[in-house]
């Protein structure tokens, strides 16, 4: 499967923690019994390259992320998304990204018009090339790296903008490049056009309605997607197990890190973490 790797230039600075960092990832979809979405094209997310010009806001509700319940200082790190390269053009593409917390876990309707979200913050924006020629028939995977501070229970909304260097670095007719879907609706919505970016739509008179007259996809499944992130997971407590005797020669730290220089016995125990996981470690006392 060929990659396509972007690491989304930073728009505020890293601050480093000094708690130990733990990671995992949450897969929204099963890639394995997907199928890369074949219907319009202005109903797929996180974009398509059939038009110059999309958006995708994407609403990862709290029952999606579960599994970051509980955990401290959650970050989320990357987002992975897959499609099937249908074409035979090399594709360039600006991307931004945005996020954003909510408590809403669907989109508004006003006067039978859905709405779209603010954009949020942009959390990291590159130039993306994809040489769709090469790859024609294979299953292309599509990441991006940030840093965007989590909190676990409100719905994370991902707005996703990708911008054609010109109107005319589009695919042709159906060979779109689809994604793979998750079978999840009513968690996204698309908008496509072939002369105006999402992000000045987004600044102009119809925000936030979304309406097939403007290009928007309102029922919109949302795609497979693999999430990353990061969490500070911090010792809650120590259970001993075991004590044994202390070997010659060998350096002895007791659990806060600090070197035992008299070691009085080694003791096997078992420390609990925050996100309840466990180790077994050599101690002393």
């Amino acid at each position: 499967m060929k990659k396509f790797y972007m690491i989304l230039a930073a728009v505020a600075a890293f601050t480093l923690s000094a708690q130990a960092q733990s990671s995992g990832i949450i897969n929204v979809g099963d890639i394995s019994s997907a199928n890369p979405y074949n219907g319009s094209y202005f109903d797929m997310a996180p974009t398509n390259f059939y038009l110059a010009h999309t958006g995708a806001q994407m609403l990862f509700t709290p029952d999606l992320l579960a599994d970051l319940d509980g955990k401290q200082n959650v970050k989320i790190k990357s987002l992975k998304f897959t499609f099937m390269s249908e074409s035979f053009e090399t594709i360039e593409r600006n991307v931004k990204i945005y996020m954003q917390e909510s408590d809403a876990t669907e989109f508004a309707v006003v006067d039978n018009k859905k709405q779209f979200f603010e954009l949020g913050t942009l959390v990291g924006e590159d130039a993306l090339e994809i040489d769709l020629v090469e790859n024609y028939g294979d299953d292309c995977e599509l990441e991006y790296n940030m840093d965007f501070a989590y909190t676990p229970g409100k719905t994370l909304i991902v707005t996703m903008v990708y911008d054609a260097l010109d109107d005319d670095n589009c695919t042709s007719g159906s060979d779109y490049a689809p994604f793979y879907t998750s079978g999840i609706r009513g968690k996204c919505m698309t908008y496509t056009n072939n002369s105006v970016s999402f992000t000045d739509f987004a600044q102009g008179y119809d925000f936030p309605d979304a309406t097939v007259m403007l290009g928007c996809g309102t029922n919109v499944e949302l795609p497979v997607t693999e999430i990353g992130y990061t969490y500070e997971n911090t010792p809650t407590g120590v259970t001993e197990i075991a004590q044994g005797k202390t070997v010659a020669g060998v350096r002895y730290f007791n659990i806060d890190g600090k070197e035992m220089m008299q070691p009085q016995g080694l003791t096997i125990a078992v420390t609990t973490y925050s996100d309840g996981t466990s180790k077994t470690e050599k101690i002393m006392k």
